[in-house]
């Protein structure tokens, strides 16, 4: 297994981001996460994404994180905003998406972000059971574009 860093608009990167829309529609009878995402949001050094690889180069999982500065949406100054983490139905249960997660938490560090972000669904409690068994809290606040849905979940940990 491998995890590297990739454009969001890599082509690989296209088709997880394809696989997890439709998995949204699914749980959420709605046409996916409609939250508004451009490849130079991941750009280092204000964002990172990253596809894990089986050894025979088929992409399994992806995560990436992008930079937040205080706004309108309910994000600080200093925020990182996890976006995209997936794992592919095949590859779950491995601790992909938790190696993926420490690898994004370390590279916001690095590049001066003071806080994680995320956003989920009440339908992911899989998702929900990753985060906080990886130290995220409930936001006080919520933010982000689904900031006002009662199914929306905002979590958040201190970066450092």
């Amino acid at each position: 297994m491998r995890i590297v860093p990739v454009a969001f608009d890599h082509p690989d990167a296209v088709k997880l981001n394809d696989q997890v829309q439709l998995e949204y529609a699914e749980r959420y009878g709605e046409q996916g996460d409609l939250t508004p995402l451009e490849p130079a949001h991941f750009d280092p050094p204000r964002g990172l994404y990253l596809i894990a690889y089986e050894d025979d180069g088929t992409p399994v999982a992806t995560g990436g994180w992008r930079a937040h500065e205080a706004n309108a949406e309910g994000y600080a100054d200093g925020d990182a905003e996890l976006k995209r983490m997936y794992v592919v139905r095949g590859a779950r249960g491995r601790g992909l998406a938790r190696r993926i997660l420490a690898d994004l938490e370390e590279d916001a560090t690095a590049a001066g972000r003071v806080r994680m972000v995320l956003e989920t669904g009440d339908m992911q409690p899989e998702a929900i059971a990753l985060y906080t068994s990886s130290g995220y809290a409930p936001a006080v606040t919520k933010f982000g574009f689904y900031r006002n849905y009662p199914s929306s979940r905002c979590f958040t940990k201190p970066l450092g």
